[in-house]
């Protein structure tokens, strides 16, 4: 009973001492993060009615958001009594180690530093990069995430994306459909090259300027190949893409031009 009534009072004093900070501490995180919150919600109003780069916005909330968490943290550890030159010779004696574990994020950080500078894509630019193809959907302080045609969402590291080659199919504003079609060698290329083009200037979402053309590509084996080459906007490639592939069967067809195909020869053994 001694050794209980020492604890409870070892408790108690412990209660009365520490108490009132740490019920500060918790009522200045709380407080600390609806102000954050709400600091970060005007921000993004003001860049939206600024017309900041979309791109930008994200990357400067991100920012700020983390800036003002790590502020509010050392206000919290200071409240509960922690010198806060104790605590920043602390960070500073553990900073080299965490810089070495942290040395893929702080190049993910700069990476995202040098892609907000030099602008290499936007949100909403189809680009090619790291093996992935997609439409840029955030550009944040450590990754760029992409969307790709199969709905998936990829996720880069800033570091690799500034310091690896990328394709942006957006930036010039239209881009070329590349596709080869292949007729027999008993068909008139004239002919063959009206039907392909009428298709082409048919399609709504092919461009006019640049034209789009058709012109004799390769004497391939079986075929005589065609290179089909219409421009359109970025957002439309695919439709373009598909588009293009079955209406230019379908013409060829009704206008009755052959598109070779392997044929298998079977012998049949007379017994």
């Amino acid at each position: 009973m001694e050794k209980a009534t020492e604890w409870f009072n070892y408790g108690l004093e412990l209660a009365k001492e520490f108490g009132p900070k740490l019920v500060t501490a918790i009522v200045i995180y709380i407080v600390g993060s609806w102000v954050i919150k709400k600091i970060t919600g005007a921000s993004r109003k003001m860049m939206a009615k600024g017309k900041y780069d979309e791109s930008l916005q994200g990357f400067l909330l991100n920012l700020v958001s983390w800036a003002l968490k790590i502020f509010l943290i050392i206000v919290v550890v200071s409240q509960l009594g922690v010198d806060i030159t104790t605590f920043a010779a602390i960070i500073a004696a553990a900073g080299l180690a965490v810089g070495l574990a942290l040395q893929g994020s702080l190049s993910n950080f700069a990476g995202g530093v040098l892609i907000m500078m030099f602008k290499p894509y936007r949100i909403g630019d189809l680009i090619e990069a790291q093996g992935e193809l997609g439409v840029v959907k955030g550009i944040e302080i450590f990754t760029t995430k992409l969307t790709t045609p199969q709905n998936k969402l990829a996720i880069i590291p800033n570091g690799a994306m500034a310091n690896g080659n990328i394709i942006n199919y957006t930036a010039e504003g239209k881009i070329r459909v590349d596709i080869t079609i292949g007729v027999g060698y008993g068909e008139d290329i004239k002919k063959t090259k009206e039907v392909l083009l009428k298709v082409l200037s048919s399609n709504p979402l092919v461009l006019q300027d640049p034209a789009p053309s058709v012109n004799v590509s390769e004497l391939a084996d079986s075929s005589v190949n065609f290179a089909v080459r219409p421009y359109t906007n970025p957002e439309h490639y695919w439709e373009v893409y598909f588009g293009t592939m079955e209406n230019c069967k379908l013409a060829l067809d009704k206008a009755g031009i052959e598109i070779p195909y392997p044929h298998s020869v079977e012998i049949h053994k007379q017994g």
